[in-house]
């Protein structure tokens, strides 16, 4: 499986205020450029977190892209998936209706009973518990890959890309950094967690680009 990180970033390194309410950080011409890597990729995964802080829908924005998809011989949106591991999404999250296919990734630990309300509201759930109540991440993609899903796009939050660092799974990070300070010690970053203190992951640099009034960063693993 291939994933693929995208961010963007303050120039101080946050992904939105210590609030964890969406802060617009880049532009049109940016917004775009993450609606192809969407249109490109079978799934879209996020965290808990971005899902309780943006009910975000996590579909395509132009309708050419879901024509052309449709014309590929796929679903019009990728697919939608949502690490949550004690089964927290909301049952009336926009990510649960029925623009495309929803995964739930939980651990042993989550909720009977909540998981069959989250099944009824139309969520597939797959249990993927590690050793301390948080989702095995090696684990759930082996899953979806069976599920026929080759490329994943990460949208956040910082828990989850920290994770995915951590358990060397990421091929590639683009990072917008925007020109805007957002400030805070409680503020989420884009690699959350406990911190490397040894072992940093390394990246390799391979694009440098303007984008809008921000600078767009490309990396390799």
């Amino acid at each position: 499986m291939y994933v693929h990180v995208n961010a963007a970033v303050s120039v101080d390194g946050k992904l939105s205020s210590r609030r964890r309410e969406q802060v617009r950080i880049s532009g049109a011409d940016d917004f775009d450029r993450v609606d192809r890597i969407r249109a490109a990729a079978d799934a879209v995964l996020v965290g808990v977190g971005t899902v309780l802080a943006d009910d975000p829908h996590l579909t395509l924005d132009e309708e050419d892209r879901r024509v052309q998809r449709l014309r590929d011989g796929r679903s019009g949106n990728p697919t939608r998936v949502v690490v949550d591991s004690r089964a927290r999404t909301p049952t009336d999250a926009r990510v649960l209706d029925d623009e495309a296919t929803t995964y739930l990734l939980v651990s042993d630990e989550a909720d009977r009973d909540r998981l069959a309300d989250l099944r009824d509201a139309g969520a597939e759930v797959i249990v993927a518990g590690g050793d301390d109540g948080r989702v095995d991440l090696r684990t759930a993609l082996d899953a979806l890959e069976r599920e026929g899903i080759e490329r994943v796009m990460v949208e956040g939050g910082g828990e989850v890309i920290a994770s995915l660092f951590d358990e060397d799974l990421v091929d590639e990070l683009t990072l917008y950094v925007g020109s805007l300070v957002i400030g805070g010690r409680d503020a989420p970053t884009l690699a959350d967690g406990e911190g490397f203190v040894e072992d940093f992951p390394r990246l390799d640099l391979v694009d440098v680009a303007r984008v809008d009034d921000g600078v767009l960063l490309s990396y390799e693993t």
